[in-house]
Formats: C-alpha cells, sequence, structure tokens
C-alpha cells in the first residue's frame, strides 16, 4: 500500500524538492500535503508548481502558545491522514504532545553529523571545532532536539579554507540525496541504518 507523505517547511524547500521528485514511478510513497508555518515560504510555490496540495499555519499569531499552535497544524494534517511526515527545514520546535501524536511517522534531515551539533549553527560549530569532516543525518522525531535513533548519514570532508557557507552548500548536495534514500526505505518498512561516503 503506498504510503501518505506530509511534508513541514519553512523557507525554500530544496530538501522538499528532492524528496517529491524521487517520489514517482514504483515510489512506495506519494506526497499528499507540503505544508509551511511561514505564508511567504518559497517552497509553497514550488509545490503547487508540482501539483501538490498546499497549507499554510502561519505560527505568529500564537505568539509563544506552542500548543494552540500545534493544534492547528494536525487539524490540517488530521485532513490529509500522513503515513509519514517529513520535516524538511521546519524550523519550528515541536512539543512533546505533538511529537507522541505522530509517534514513528516522523522523520527530520539535520545539517550534522549527529549526535554532534544539535540545533543550530551546525556548520560553525564543526569549523571551530576542527573538526575534519562534517554532514547531515536523517533521524526519527522524538521530544529531544534532533535526538532521535539515526537512520542514515552521509559525511562530506571539511576543507581548510571552508567558511559556514561553503561547508553548508556541500552538506546540502549530500542531503538532497540522502533523505530521499532514506524515506523509501522507510516507506518500504526499512529503519536499518544507511551511511553514505
Amino acid at each position: 500500500m503506498t504510503k501518505r507523505v506530509a511534508i513541514l517547511i519553512s523557507g525554500g524547500g530544496s530538501n522538499m524538492v528532492s524528496l517529491v521528485e524521487d517520489m514517482t514511478g514504483d515510489h512506495p510513497a506519494r506526497p499528499v500535503l507540503v505544508l509551511s508555518n511561514k505564508p511567504d515560504a518559497g517552497g509553497l510555490a514550488k509545490a503547487q508548481a508540482r501539483g501538490i496540495p498546499t497549507a499554510v499555519v502561519d505560527h505568529r499569531p500564537f505568539g509563544s502558545d506552542r500548543a494552540a499552535f500545534e493544534v492547528a497544524l494536525n487539524r490540517v494534517l488530521d485532513q490529509v491522514r500522513p503515513d509519514i511526515i517529513c520535516l524538511a527545514g521546519f524550523m519550528r520546535v515541536l512539543t512533546e504532545g505533538f511529537v507522541q501524536r505522530w509517534d514513528g511517522k516522523m522523520l527530520n534531515i539535520h545539517p550534522s553529523l549527529l549526535p554532534k551539533y544539535k540545533g543550530l549553527h551546525t556548520h560553525a560549530r564543526a569549523i571551530e571545532a576542527g573538526d575534519a569532516e562534517a554532514g547531515c543525518s536523517v533521524h526519527e522525531v522524538t521530544a529531544e532536539l534532533d535526538g532521535g535513533k539515526v537512520l542514515g548519514q552521509a559525511r562530506v570532508p571539511v576543507l581548510p579554507d571552508d567558511t559556514p557557507e561553503t561547508l553548508a552548500a556541500r552538506v546540502l548536495v549530500q542531503e538532497h540525496d540522502l533523505y530521499p534514500k532514506i524515506l523509501r526505505r522507510v516507506a518500504e518498512g526499512d529503519r536499518s541504518r544507511l551511511d553514505l561516503t
């Protein structure tokens, strides 16, 4: 049975596009919704151009009331009944209640080799630490920020003249390769780890 996938974004949606473009042919999943917390997110137009339904739940009217924001999120998600939710540059920290509601169904891509550098500014932190390599991780979403089971990683070398921007650009290429591979495996029922070199 084909899995229904909802993708949550906050920005340009480049990872969303890589996921959607892979979900063709005999793929075990199909995109049913691209949802953003920002009405001006560039990824919304990219999804619409590909014929994917879109929705916006603007977080700003809710202020600091994350629970109320998530009630609105769930109202939209329940309409499309996703089997898998992919966070793809969705820049809102989700509460434990929301994560438990979708337990086992949520994936996230994070631009570091977890468990290193949870949270923000991952590339700058890798450079400052003198790391020889950086990369990205796809993990299951749990109540702990960037703390769920890692399902796959891809690595890139940190070059002597790297800036956070140049490193981020190389890692992003790997994100676009890794995330679709992991989604396909999860949709097939395979949650074993995949490491790309």
